[in-house]
């Protein structure tokens, strides 16, 4: 009875309120989790995703007191190498529920947009991971085992929400490949399939499952890995538009009839005078074959003698709504940052699988989606509901002399039901308040000043 009692209550009391607004357990059975005996996947799901605020992983949490009322180990890595759970299905649900209700409380002027990077996903000590392959860092500049991890988010500006991710393997420097054990038919096998798949022939994909979820935004922001006329040329058949960085490559420009590359852009492009200072010169282009697009040359941060160029298919856009709409890229790279230091992504489950990996990725990024809405609840007002906007309005159209005509009135009513000593002290009190008052403020209160 008491492990039963344990087994409902296992979220923590600031958790189950967001779980109910945002469905999760309901999208969990949506995606297709269940099993026919043993715990339950909504059950095990609750258990692993609130393994992060017990400060403890899954083996020092059994070695607890309370290690009885749990699972046992196996069941936990059954639920998470099962291939035939969608979790991509699941995944992009949450996120739609939750871009719903955020877009509620959003104006509809504001630029909302996807937002497509990728991530080392590292398993350094592994051997025998599937898929694991070997990449190279450009930051640390030496190579690393494991994943290119591959995430399609969206953005409002304040809140970010991870959409669909893919952990990318390599067909050059691939250490191992497919189990074949897998069943060629199940939702792990086509997760496998597209690891070994290129990053720009997902992208678009990606952005067909958010939008037939019902998400909707009106750009696409990319760094300069991803700004390739194929992948550009995709999206905006979409009916989206692209902001990202560029990079000098082979890639050609149009202007009057002549093939530019990028540096020979720079010096064609027109100066921008203005206010803003880190804005250098902007050029209308085509990039070959035939998108047009505004490129805009901004100076260098740590380097004032060099510059970069950023991209937008969107004609209307100046140069400054440009460079204020790409710095919204920067919430991905947050994103990345928080799910590798505090949600524990990639160390808190070690095993081999591909599932696993994708399973616990998964749940790692459930978190971050939840802990957003919670953050955009406690930072906006709107989210307290009409009865608010209803009192900020009478608020508003309460004059400030009324109330305090109405408070000087009730201060006179105590004081001539307290004592005359009282009374008279209260009374004294105003009086020399209301005459150290700005005169036009003592217009106000008539009847008090003429008692003076």
């Amino acid at each position: 009875m008491i492990a039963q009692k344990e087994q409902k209550n296992q979220l923590p009391k600031e958790i189950q309120p967001a779980f109910k607004e945002l469905k999760v357990l309901q999208h969990l059975r949506n995606a297709g989790f269940k099993k026919r005996f043993g715990f339950s996947c909504t059950y095990l799901f609750q258990i692993i995703f609130v393994l992060i605020f017990h400060h403890k992983n899954w083996f020092r949490l059994l070695e607890t007191e309370r290690g009885e009322l749990f699972p046992g180990k196996d069941a936990v890595y059954r639920f998470l190498n099962h291939p035939g759970y969608a979790w991509r299905r699941f995944l992009t649900a949450l996120s739609a529920e939750t871009a719903k209700k955020v877009s509620s409380l959003t104006s509809n002027h504001r630029v909302t947009a996807f937002i497509v990077d990728d991530s080392m996903y590292e398993r350094n000590r592994s051997k025998a991971v599937e898929l694991l392959a070997r990449f190279w860092d450009h930051a640390k500049r030496s190579h690393y085992l494991g994943f290119r991890m591959l995430t399609l988010g969206w953005s409002d500006g304040h809140t970010f929400l991870p959409v669909d991710f893919s952990l990318l393997s390599s067909n050059k420097s691939q250490i191992n490949g497919i189990s074949e054990k897998i069943d060629k038919r199940t939702s792990g096998y086509k997760r496998r399939s597209e690891a070994l798949r290129h990053a720009p022939e997902l992208i678009p994909l990606m952005i067909d499952r958010a939008l037939a979820a019902g998400m909707t935004a009106s750009y696409v922001l990319m760094d300069s890995w991803f700004t390739y006329a194929p992948l550009i040329g995709a999206i905006t058949q979409r009916g989206l538009d692209v902001i990202g960085m560029v990079k000098s490559t082979n890639q050609r420009y149009l202007v009057k009839g002549k093939k530019l590359s990028l540096k020979e852009l720079y010096s064609a492009a027109t100066p921008v005078h203005g206010k803003a200072k880190g804005i250098l010169r902007s050029i209308r282009t085509q990039m070959v074959p035939g998108i047009p697009m505004i490129v805009v040359f901004v100076r260098h941060r740590t380097n004032k003698n060099e510059w970069l160029a950023i991209l937008c298919t969107d004609l209307t856009l100046t140069e400054e709504e440009i460079i204020r709409i790409y710095s919204m890229r920067w919430d991905i790279e947050t994103f990345f940052k928080c799910t590798k230091s505090l949600l524990k992504l990639q160390k808190e489950f070690q095993g081999r699988s591909y599932d696993l990996l994708i399973g616990h990725t998964t749940i790692v990024y459930s978190r971050y989606i939840l802990l957003a809405w919670q953050h955009r609840q406690n930072t906006d007002d709107r989210t307290l509901g009409g009865l608010f906007s209803l009192l900020c309005d009478e608020v508003s159209e309460l004059d400030w002399a009324v109330a305090l005509q109405q408070l000087l009135d009730i201060l006179n009513d105590v004081s001539e039901k307290a004592g005359k000593k009282l009374s008279k002290l209260i009374k004294s009190q105003l009086q020399q308040w209301i005459m150290a008052l700005p005169a036009y403020i003592r217009v106000y209160l008539t009847d008090w000043s003429c008692e003076s």
